[in-house]
């Protein structure tokens, strides 16, 4: 056979989804049948152009010795240390001229080689058929075997089969695949995140016996009423069905009823099975359950259901969108732990096996479609293709290929078209061919505004008042939609700290029947582990067009640590509501899951006295069906003799759960019993001026300036008025918002640059007065600042009197005192208040008091990707550090770090800060909101730190 050399690579900007793959069809895990993993190491060759080699590397004797080695599935800029590219991250521009379906000259095209031979003891090419697969390649693929061309395809994360019977031999196969970084299909493929070419998942060749399974769709709804499950398997090729628990064994297209236990994200009962054919048996793990829109409420099993979710990118810090099992299982268990029931698959399939620990676990799937074309809103969607019909054919195998191949899992109860694409008749006709292959789920797009193709009306980022409006069914749109249920597909942009408001959203969605919750932006921040900057982000890799950090906005940072946010997210949704009554003595323990009653669960109850815990006790609550409450009366509290009392319960699981282990707590709520007395000082020193210093009591001050020098022996350095935080990404907003970005006013106000003013230093009967005042250069603003000194010899009691002057427009940062310590001796605080974790005005939810401490360098710091404020700890009492103890007037905020805030303000990555001599100390009277203003709204109103007249005090005592 003469092997043709070509460079034809007209197909790279075609529209249409490829030629010569197979019509896409059920994913089943295993069967009996054999396969063969072609993961591992390949052959690879980098090419600047798709025609810049022929076609001869696909040949027999093609020497590919010089060429380097991958591993296969990966992304090759992921790979190499830099020989093979770099990563590229854009939010929604396209990294090329937007000219469809044409690309640049200028297109990374990796060729890709395998040699591989069949396993011994497996049937030859003439016994059965032989299917090769690939689960994902990015943008577009060509494929030969022993010199063939067999097709080609787009589609980046959906996958493609291919016959290869006729070409396989036993030895010496040679598998070549030629992938190119930009295709027509990369005008479908403009989701948020990094540009990552690559054969990324992974390659199987499959044996086919004659009478083996082709296409299945296991159809298993549930009857609430009479609690019977209706099962029927549809299958290209006869055969049985075998469920042993429910005693089934009828052929393949039959229905068959009996009763069953139904499937929920709560309770996720799968049955096992089998489908049996003359050449094959597929495992099967079905779970029975209904889905339908009644009473204008998504229902599952008769119950409408609230959903608790995250948006979920595939990602790891090393390989990219490359996961293997661990990692998908890893990120399902936190998900189950934090209390989310939810995921919408953004904006791609996720790779088959995620869906199969969805199913296994218990979560609700909105499955999404491999469409996004963002980057035509730069032109007024003007040429989109979803609204072009050359285009449709490749739509609609994109929604075919999605479906077909996630059709068999429970846990997909809802499709979703795409994300961000305009509107257009390629939608409308991917909605039809939905709905009419699957009339047993629903159909989602946000960008339906008027829901004429949809099931569900959803929206991104809709602000609390909006989102109430929408509950009270005053929102007006079409007659349609304002008969449907809504979703918040994205919102609560978890960038940086934050986001804010979570607590504030769940009341609202829990106050309206039609509000059937939301989907927090999002699992996982995106960041490329880098030698140099710990993690990188848009802009690191030199690319001529980014968004910066805009790919790190995840719950949990890229290692899959929980980021404060999922902390907070854990407890604003957690399904059991515990809540006292402000007496004290009773509670109200309220079931608000969907499905399960309590009796998974225990309860412990303990009083703690200054934060510490006296002794905890189980507390009897009952099963507690959904939607039930009972109130439970509790033990009377000890005597706080002057300290704080609060009781603490928790909700734990009772047993070890395939999620959880025993013991691990689900919800928690706490109270105040008994408030802590008053801490006062009795100013009976008298300052005492010296030559250099001011004495009084255990302190002593500069006698120029005023300024606090040493307290019992501990040095203090730059006590003084504070206003600015680092700025987090929700405080400096996303550009392209219309509302007012308070980050970026404060630069402009000039908060970050204060001024401290000495207007007088004066020593009293009983006090030392430091009158001073506090503002930026150029501005006519400023804050009157009074420190005023007084001590009963032991103690030194510092109050801090501030007035603004001026026309204030804008909120303040934070306010309260900021002063540095030598680190040396302030290496651990311990405090008694909120924690462990930091807390903001309105992300406090899971702030739970208590006494806890922390290294400085560790626990007291959290390490978003792009370092901005962070680490405060919320309504602390008294704090310990450096050898001092310090008490609020009122409750404070705390931090301690070893640089200053400027130095954070400066950093772009968590390398760029190096520790210092000096713990720089910050009690804070007040912080203003976090909200989720880099992509979203800002803080409410009530989270606001106005500049208004204000005073606190603290009593500092040296421990040593």
């Amino acid at each position: 056979m003469s092997f043709r050399t070509t460079t034809d690579v007209g197909y790279v900007e075609d529209v249409s989804p490829g030629s010569g793959a197979l019509p896409p069809r059920a994913r089943y895990a295993g069967s009996d049948a054999r396969s063969l993993s072609l993961n591992g190491s390949w052959r690879f060759r980098l090419s600047g152009t798709a025609d810049a080699e022929d076609d001869s590397f696909a040949g027999d004797g093609y020497d590919a010795g010089g060429w380097a080695e991958i591993t296969v599935p990966g992304h090759w800029v992921l790979q190499g240390d830099g020989a093979f590219g770099a990563p590229a991250y854009t939010n929604h521009l396209y990294p090329f001229p937007v000219d469809p379906p044409r690309v640049p000259t200028e297109n990374p095209t990796g060729d890709h080689l395998r040699v591989f031979d069949l396993p011994g003891g497996w049937p030859g090419p003439s016994e059965g058929g032989f299917l090769l697969r690939f689960d994902g390649v990015e943008s577009c693929a060509r494929v030969w075997l022993n010199g063939t061309d067999i097709g080609e395809f787009k589609g980046s994360r959906l996958p493609h089969e291919f016959a290869v019977g006729h070409l396989l031999r036993p030895t010496g196969n040679v598998l070549a695949v030629r992938v190119h970084q930009w295709s027509a299909g990369s005008y479908l493929e403009d989701q948020d995140q990094w540009w990552l070419p690559g054969i990324f998942r992974d390659v199987t060749l499959l044996h086919r016996p004659a009478g083996s399974v082709l296409d299945f769709f296991v159809h298993a709804s549930y009857d609430h009423v009479t609690g019977a499950g209706t099962l029927r398997v549809d299958s290209d090729v006869d055969g049985r069905v075998i469920v042993p628990a429910l005693d089934i064994d009828v052929e393949t297209g039959r229905t068959v009823t009996a009763p069953v236990r139904p499937w929920t994200a709560e309770i996720p009962e799968l049955y096992d099975g089998e489908l049996v054919t003359a050449g094959e048996r597929v495992p099967l793990r079905i779970g029975f359950r209904t889905v339908e829109l009644a009473d204008g409420l998504i229902k599952v099993n008769g119950r409408p259901v609230l959903f608790k979710g995250v948006n979920r990118h595939e990602w790891h810090p090393e390989t990219g969108r490359t996961l293997d099992l661990e990692t998908m299982r890893a990120d399902v268990l936190l998900m189950k732990r934090h209390n989310v029931n939810a995921v919408r698959t953004s904006h791609y399939p996720p790779h088959p096996a995620f869906l199969d620990l969805c199913d296994e676990y218990g979560l609700w799937v909105i499955d999404e479609c491999d469409l996004e074309t963002h980057g035509f809103v730069e032109q007024d969607w003007r040429d989109n293709p979803v609204d072009d019909d050359r285009w449709t054919p490749a739509l609609l195998d994109r929604a075919a290929r999605m479906v077909e191949r996630d059709k068999n899992h429970p846990s997909v109860v809802i499709w979703s078209l795409g994300n961000e694409a305009g509107t257009g008749r390629g939608l409308t006709a991917m909605a039809e061919w939905i709905h009419d292959r699957d009339a047993s789920r629903l159909v989602h797009y946000e960008g339906d505004i008027d829901c004429r193709d949809t099931d569900v009306y959803s929206r991104m980022y809709a602000s609390h008042d909006e989102v109430e409006r929408i509950g009270l069914g005053q929102d007006g749109g079409t007659r349609k939609r304002r008969q449907l249920p809504f979703i918040l597909c994205e919102y609560a942009h978890a960038m940086g700290n934050g986001p804010g408001g979570l607590a504030d959203y769940q009341r609202i969605f829990e106050a309206h029947d039609r509000l059937q919750g939301a989907f927090v932006w999002e699992w996982i921040d995106h960041g490329v582990k880098h030698p140099e900057l710990g993690y990188a982000y848009g802009g690191d890799f030199g690319e001529e067009l980014h968004d910066g950090n805009f790919v790190c906005d995840g719950l949990v940072f890229p290692d899959r640590t929980p980021s404060p946010g999922l902390v907070e997210f854990k407890k604003v949704i957690e399904p059991v509501r515990i809540e006292g009554d402000g007496t004290g003595r009773t509670v109200r323990i309220t079931n608000v899951y969907d499905f399960s009653d309590l009796s998974h669960l225990s309860f412990e109850f303990f009083h703690q006295v200054d934060g510490l815990p006296t002794g905890a006790k189980e507390l009897t609550v009952g099963s507690l069906a959904p939607g039930e409450s009972a109130e439970i009366t509790l033990p009377a509290g000890p005597d706080g003799q002057g300290d704080e009392v609060q009781w603490t319960i928790r909700a734990l699981l009772a047993e070890d759960t395939p999620w959880a282990p025993r013991g691990h707590a689900v919800a928690w709520g706490q109270e105040t019993v008994v408030p802590r007395a008053p801490r006062t000082v009795t100013a009976s020193e008298a300052p005492v001026p010296g030559e250099r210093l001011i004495t009084l009591g255990p302190g002593a001050f500069d006698a120029r300036t005023g300024e606090l020098r040493t307290i019992g022996g501990v040095d203090v350095t730059g006590l003084r008025l504070d206003v600015w935080r680092a700025p987090t990404d929700n405080d400096d907003g996303a550009p392209w918002q219309d509302d007012t970005r308070y980050g970026t006013l404060w630069r402009t106000y000039g908060l970050h640059r204060m001024r401290h003013r000495l207007d007088g230093v004066e020593p009293g009967d009983d006090a030392l007065t430091v009158r001073t005042r506090v503002a930026p250069a150029g501005r006519e603003v400023g804050l009157r600042t009074v420190y005023r000194w007084t001590s009963d010899g032991t103690r030194l009691k510092l109050t801090v009197s501030v007035g603004p002057e001026g026309d204030w427009t804008v909120p303040l940062p934070r306010i309260g005192i900021r002063f540095g310590l030598a680190a040396a001796s302030a290496e651990h605080a311990r405090w008694f208040g909120g924690g462990p974790g930091e807390a903001y005005p309105d992300t406090r939810a899971a702030s739970m008091l208590g006494q806890w401490d922390g290294s400085v360098d560790e626990e007291m710091q959290t390490p978003y990707v792009r370092p901005q404020e962070n680490g405060a700890r919320a309504d602390v009492r008294w704090a310990e550090l450096g050898g001092l103890r310090i008490e609020g007037d009122p409750e404070f905020w705390f931090s301690a770090r070893r640089w200053t805030t400027e130095q954070l303000d400066a950093a772009r990555h968590l390398t760029d800060l190096t520790a210092g001599d000096t713990v720089w100390v910050n009690l804070d009277h007040g912080q203003h909101g976090i909200g989720s203003q880099s992509c979203g709204p800002g803080p409410l109103p009530r989270y606001f730190l106005g500049a208004a007249p204000a005073e606190f005090s603290f009593v500092f005592t040296a421990t040593d």
